[in-house]
């Protein structure tokens, strides 16, 4: 009967001493959330009264966001086309980069960086296949006009006009087939097609007509003469800005 007296008594503590824990903490959290309550009452008629604290704590919070967004941002792959910028500032170009992408972007009613970005990978892209970056950027003008999302005829897609199918191996490579729309990976790869078929031909005509009908140009006889008219275009742009470059040196050169 004892053991069974002093068992019941122990439950009977911890049933009172459960319930006392749990009012407590009821109690300690509306205080709590009163306490938080006026706090931010106060800090609104705080901000209210000065609009420029307001102001500079806008800016703390949101200088904090985007510290907290660029930590928790993985830093993107070479494979994934998505992850990649299209758009390049103005400042890193040379020159020669800055005089066509200004060109082109009025012409073709293209923002600037990204058309940026377009120039300086070709540029890139026509030193190490051996390519003028004129050539290059003459293809995407005639096949897409800078549209990254253009698809003339069916298969292909992209500035270059790539052929799916043809291309799928390569592609796979930046993230399948929807990476053809990414304007580097179609750049890329485009650049890549293009090279071989200089290598397989005797002449550059030749070459961009087997461009021209891998990318459906079959029925347009035009092709080759709109693409080398496009490339003169874009090298007088070019020759100009060296002709005034030298001329700037001239006028500053010491006597």
């Amino acid at each position: 009967m004892t053991a069974t007296s002093n068992m019941s008594r122990l439950v009977l503590c911890l049933q009172v001493w459960a319930t006392d824990v749990r009012e407590g903490f009821v109690e300690i959290t509306r205080h709590s959330l009163a306490l938080f309550g006026l706090a931010v009452v106060l800090v609104s008629m705080t901000f209210l009264a000065r609009p420029n604290l307001q102001a500079s704590a806008s800016e703390v919070v949101l200088g904090w966001l985007q510290i907290r967004q660029s930590d928790s941002i993985d830093t993107p792959s070479a494979g994934n086309a998505a992850a990649r910028s299209t758009a390049k500032s103005l400042k890193n170009l040379t020159d020669e980069q800055l005089a066509v992408t200004r060109w082109l972007s009025r012409k073709y009613r293209v923002s600037a960086e990204p058309m940026g970005a377009m120039v300086a990978e070709a540029w890139t892209l026509g030193e190490r296949a051996q390519l003028a970056p004129s050539l290059i950027l003459a293809i995407m003008a005639i096949e897409s006009r800078f549209n990254p999302f253009a698809s003339a005829s069916p298969g292909t897609a992209g500035l270059m006009q790539l052929e799916l199918k043809a291309h799928s191996e390569a592609l796979d490579q930046f993230g399948g087939m929807l990476s053809a729309f990414d304007p580097l990976t179609n750049l890329r790869v485009g650049v890549r097609h293009l090279q071989a078929l200089v290598q397989q031909t005797e002449t550059l005509e030749e070459a961009l007509s087997l461009y021209g009908a891998s990318s459906g140009q079959t029925t347009e006889a035009q092709y080759v003469d709109r693409i080398l008219s496009e490339q003169k275009l874009l090298e007088k742009v070019t020759e100009k800005q060296n002709t005034a470059a030298l001329a700037n040196q001239g006028k500053h050169a010491p006597l």
